[in-house]
């Protein structure tokens, strides 16, 4: 499903307890922050006919991460004509989605966690086990074509390469995994850290928190769980109370 103006000019897209956001950012085109799960497909395109849009006005996919939760459709777009950028720090996952270590094996997540099996299955049905990585991604230590739309802000800890992608001019922050509303992992709700079966680091993605919260964004708009109204600080504030799976 899609949710049009969650922020100026910036339209949720939503599926499987994950989103993605695509942003019209006037001269620089459509901008998609993030790209969700392959069944987001469908979502994408349904939100681009409302808008009178196609795929191919879509010039740059943004990651604030490249795991596979957030690459899903980015191959699709990279083929149309997208350029798909990342952190260096991310470059090998955006290229080999599996590719990576958590901070905690998953296996015992779902045992110990039950709530979470509902958030776990529908990701796998949207597509989360057939992720395909992009082939020639883009850093951000590069010249960046949208730099007058948006800023990206390391936030490493949930992967060595996380951002936050700040829009300025929504008053809002993009924060991926740094910083979500809902942990996929455990079912619990509320700004926090995802749990280590999908963190890397969780010392560095608690540093990583003041990042957030130096942005002064209003709007929060999480890679899993509902959009935060109150501030990027009081959301970085709840999420460091929060102890991390």
């Amino acid at each position: 499903m899609y949710t049009l103006d969650v922020a100026p000019g910036v339209h949720a897209l939503t599926r499987a307890a994950t989103a993605c956001y695509l942003v019209d950012a006037d001269e620089d085109g459509l901008l998609l922050v993030d790209a969700g799960l392959p069944a987001f497909w469908s979502d994408l395109t349904g939100l681009l006919r409302r808008l009178g849009r196609s795929p191919r006005d879509i010039r740059h996919v943004v990651l604030t991460h490249a795991h596979f939760d957030h690459l899903g459709v980015a191959k699709r777009l990279e083929r149309s004509g997208a350029q798909v950028w990342v952190h260096p720090g991310d470059l090998r996952i955006a290229r080999h989605p599996y590719r990576y270590v958590p901070g905690r094996a998953r296996a015992a997540y779902p045992v110990r966690h039950p709530s979470a099996l509902p958030h776990l299955a529908s990701m796998v049905g949207a597509g989360a086990l057939w992720v395909r990585g992009v082939a020639e991604p883009r850093t951000y230590d590069e010249d960046l074509p949208f730099a007058e739309t948006l800023t990206v802000v390391p936030t490493p800890g949930h992967t060595d390469g996380h951002v936050v992608v700040v829009l300025p001019d929504r008053d809002a922050v993009a924060t991926g995994d740094a910083l979500v509303t809902l942990d996929p992992y455990t079912g619990r709700r509320g700004p926090r850290i995802v749990a280590r079966a999908g963190t890397h680091d969780a010392d560095r993605a608690q540093a990583s928190l003041d990042a957030i919260a130096a942005t002064g964004a209003q709007v929060v708009l999480p890679g899993h769980g509902d959009v935060w109204r109150e501030g990027a600080g009081a959301a970085a504030e709840r999420a460091r109370a929060q102890p991390v799976a």
